[in-house]
């Protein structure tokens, strides 16, 4: 697959995507990949870059990418604490969160809705026998796949990243899928507003699934709010609303 041009027109793109993320670590699924995928060139008339908050391996991040770079002049930037092993303690249940430092502001990850015993050891725990940190993985799969020039990495959170690009940024399509306590969505929502255009989509992970805290917070402040609409459950776990 051509690095500088990253979608072949003419094959599927469902099963290019496959292949694009088949050896990147991370657990979103092939269907909400298409979706996000699908999303990013349908706002491909909007003004505005791409935002991902929780970008863990680059999983994500280069479907939003392949389809930024179709989309032509628009960038994807990520957010995310890139936890190094060093950060991550076992819970007094046997379960992990971790705690990071970044320019002096202390982040926790996984707090509220820790990371099981053996999700932890066979998954996040690898990823620490190969590389230093997640940062590490996470620029080695956008530099191997040809997306340098257009995926920047922040190492902190939404706050931070909107901070480093200034008051005048403007975002089109937003894929949020950060911390799952109910503060912290909410915080996201707060944020993403703060840049999301008119007919912009924010998108996010694991709803309606299994983290109440997510629910509670598009149910508040999506839904209910009169300022978004095509409000919709797209796959077993990723909502999207269009922002009016």
């Amino acid at each position: 697959m051509d690095s500088k041009n990253m979608i072949n027109p003419t094959s599927p793109a469902w099963t290019q995507i496959e292949t694009l993320v088949e050896k990147i670590p991370g657990w979103t699924p092939i269907d909400e990949l298409y979706t996000l995928f699908t999303l990013t060139l349908a706002s491909t008339r909007l003004e505005g870059d791409i935002v991902e908050v929780g970008s863990w391996c680059g999983r994500s991040a280069v479907v939003l990418a392949a389809a930024a770079r179709l989309s032509g002049g628009s960038e994807v930037y990520c957010a995310d604490l890139f936890p190094e092993k060093d950060d991550w303690k076992q819970n007094a249940d046997g379960t992990y969160s971790f705690e990071v430092v970044i320019r002096d502001k202390r982040y926790g990850g996984y707090m509220e809705q820790t990371v099981w015993k053996e999700a932890f050891e066979s998954q996040t725990g690898k990823i620490y026998e190969l590389y230093n940190g997640v940062l590490d993985c996470f620029e080695e799969t956008i530099s191997q796949r040809g997306m340098s020039d257009i995926v920047h990495a922040c190492k902190g959170d939404l706050a931070a990243l909107l901070d480093t690009r200034g008051a005048g940024f403007k975002c089109r399509m937003a894929f949020l899928d950060g911390d799952h306590g109910y503060e912290a969505v909410c915080a996201d929502i707060r944020n993403i507003e703060r840049c999301l255009v008119p007919g912009g989509w924010v998108c996010f992970d694991d709803a309606f699934s299994c983290y109440p805290g997510v629910n509670k917070a598009i149910e508040e402040h999506i839904i209910a709010s009169g300022r978004y609409d095509q409000c919709q459950q797209m796959t077993r776990k990723l909502f999207v609303a269009r922002r009016r």
